[in-house]
């Protein structure tokens, strides 16, 4: 879920914050680079791994949340596929926004993404995006259906249903006044006190005090807009989620996607994932990549 903070001029890193960054990024499995990469909208952080040349993959994390918690995705990917993690600009991490040239709108964010591909040399890749981060890539299919192989949405938001109203309310001290203490309490409250990376706990709390733009937002995909999706999409949905109701999602995309295939996470919330996905999400989404 976005969180909308107050307007910064740049992503200035605190030392406390860059350090359980660091620690997270220590999970990725050897062999990982990162790098910055100029785009249409600023500098772009990724966090890579897999083979040069494999396949690529972009990997986009949802809101409030940074690259780092891709690393067990990453390596299962990366034994097949070349994964490139992202930072998205504007929220926390270590993208950085240029100044006189923010993302506003959902067009900025199409840009920035084929900006980001142009970068990377890639005529496309498929795209696996979790919560914000799977609205981002879903609305980039459908405006740029040639850029991408395979979608995979992570228990998505605002694609083809609304926020629970009961999560919205848990959320609203949250998204008032981000502290770290707000953020871990939310977070406790959605995961249901879910064992969870401590290090990734402690940088998730942290992001509260990120001084990122306010996370841009949109109306979800109307039916007409869903029908005409190009690339082969995959929709793994969190089986406790509070975020939405899984069951109503999950029968729109369906009604709305042709050969959407949906596979429900046992076990899993909205925010154990991607960190705590239970261990056959990385099967299904490489057999899916795998499957072109």
């Amino acid at each position: 879920m976005p969180v909308a903070r107050s307007a910064a001029k740049s992503a200035a890193i605190s030392p406390a914050f860059a350090a359980a960054y660091d620690a997270v990024l220590a999970r990725w499995p050897a062999g990982t680079t990162t790098s910055r990469l100029v785009t249409a909208h600023g500098m772009t952080h990724l966090i890579s791994h897999g083979p040069e040349g494999a396949p690529p993959v972009l990997l986009l994390p949802g809101g409030g949340a940074t690259a780092t918690g891709w690393y067990a995705m990453a390596a299962a990917l990366g034994r097949t596929h070349r994964v490139h993690a992202v930072d998205l600009v504007g929220e926390p991490g270590r993208s950085v926004p240029e100044d006189g040239r923010p993302i506003r709108t959902a067009d900025d964010l199409a840009t920035w993404l084929t900006s980001l591909l142009d970068a990377l040399e890639l005529g496309s890749a498929s795209l696996v995006g979790h919560s914000y981060g799977a609205w981002i890539a879903l609305r980039y299919a459908l405006k740029a259906p040639a850029r991408v192989d395979r979608l995979v949405l992570l228990d998505p938001t605002n694609c083809f249903t609304g926020f629970s109203p009961r999560y919205v309310l848990r959320a609203l001290p949250m998204l008032l006044r981000p502290t770290p203490a707000r953020n871990a309490a939310f977070l406790r409250w959605e995961t249901g006190g879910a064992e969870l990376d401590p290090e990734w706990r402690h940088l998730d709390a942290l992001a509260a005090d990120f001084p990122t733009v306010r996370s841009v937002t949109g109306p979800r995909p109307t039916a007409a807009e869903l029908s005409t999706l190009k690339p082969p999409t995959l929709l793994l949905l969190a089986e406790r989620s509070r975020a939405h109701d899984i069951s109503t999602l999950a029968a729109r995309a369906r009604a709305a996607v042709p050969g959407v295939e949906t596979v429900t996470l046992p076990g899993a919330t909205h925010h154990t994932l991607p960190v705590g996905s239970p261990p056959e999400t990385y099967d299904r989404v490489a057999g899916f990549l795998a499957s072109a």
